[in-house]
């Protein structure tokens, strides 16, 4: 049976909304995320998902702008570097450990960092820059230290209490990391 271009077999057109909400479920879900699985997801040809995204590192950084959108949103400008980088690396640290399997696909191809995750990173720099003449160590200081909990969070998801010390145990550790850093 041949599948109709663009169109699940119900016969609605298919929306960009549509296509990063299956992507992410099949990321989040360990499927694996390949635009034949996504298709096959949707009940699409895998060429109808090119009239919405660009290619599978497309998929990943429209995925990964949507999931990080509210890592930036406004911070208070009247505040201080250090807590203007607390907020984000918090916010950071929340969706990646929300969203784990989309970190770990963004690590596997480079090319999806891009949007929102440079923009995050270009911020996390600028804000640094004001502190440090050694913005770029601790960038990867304080993003390794993020993503290194947030990953663990997946292996602790059925123990909630030693989730929760995790949690407090990584804001703790911010908290002296951006102490030195002041």
């Amino acid at each position: 049976m041949n599948k109709p271009r663009g169109r699940p077999v119900r016969g609605d057109g298919m929306t960009r909304g549509q296509i990063l909400d299956a992507a992410l479920l099949l990321l989040e879900e360990g499927q694996g995320l390949s635009m034949r699985a996504l298709a096959t997801r949707l009940n699409v040809t895998p060429m109808s998902l090119y009239h919405h995204v660009s290619d599978h590192a497309g998929l990943l950084r429209a995925i990964s702008d949507r999931v990080y959108a509210a890592v930036l949103a406004a911070d208070a400008a009247d505040e201080d570097p250090a807590t203007r980088i607390r907020t984000l690396l918090v916010r950071y640290h929340g969706a990646v450990k929300d969203y784990p399997q989309l970190t770990l696909a963004i690590f596997a191809q480079p090319a999806a960092f891009a949007g929102t995750t440079r923009d995050i990173t270009d911020r996390l720099i600028a804000l640094l820059g004001m502190l440090t003449k050694e913005a770029v160590l601790w960038l990867e200081i304080l993003v390794d230290h993020a993503h290194g909990n947030a990953l663990a969070f997946h292996a602790l998801r059925d123990h909630p209490q030693q989730a929760a010390s995790m949690q407090s145990r990584y804001l703790e550790a911010l908290d002296q990391l951006l102490a030195r850093l002041a």
